[in-house]
């Protein structure tokens, strides 16, 4: 078993490592209560948890994540991505506060 060779599919190790990363990025991302929005998000819409996901590590890979996300944060990000690039989203979902 050669994980380094060239064209090797990832294994089930290596899809472990790269959640068990994700989930240690995000712990470090976001604040407690933007990760348990980010949570509920998750049992409601799993797809878009992933696009906000892969949203926020690409954000933090670029370095334009200086400190922790805060949950109202969060929510900018959530309305963005609901109204989508045509803006024709909204309504998708609803935002209450608690």
């Amino acid at each position: 078993m050669s994980n380094g060779a060239y064209g090797a599919q990832p294994t089930q190790a290596d899809a472990e490592r790269a959640e068990q990363l994700k989930k240690t990025l995000l712990q470090n991302v976001l604040d407690k209560a933007a990760r348990e929005r980010l949570n509920r998000v998750r049992m409601v819409k799993p797809e878009l948890a992933a696009q906000i996901e892969l949203y926020l590590i690409q954000l933090y890979e670029a370095g334009k994540l200086r400190s922790q996300m805060t949950d109202a944060q969060l929510k900018d990000i959530l309305e963005m991505l609901a109204a989508g690039p045509s803006g024709s989203g909204s309504g998708r979902f609803k935002i209450v506060k608690k």
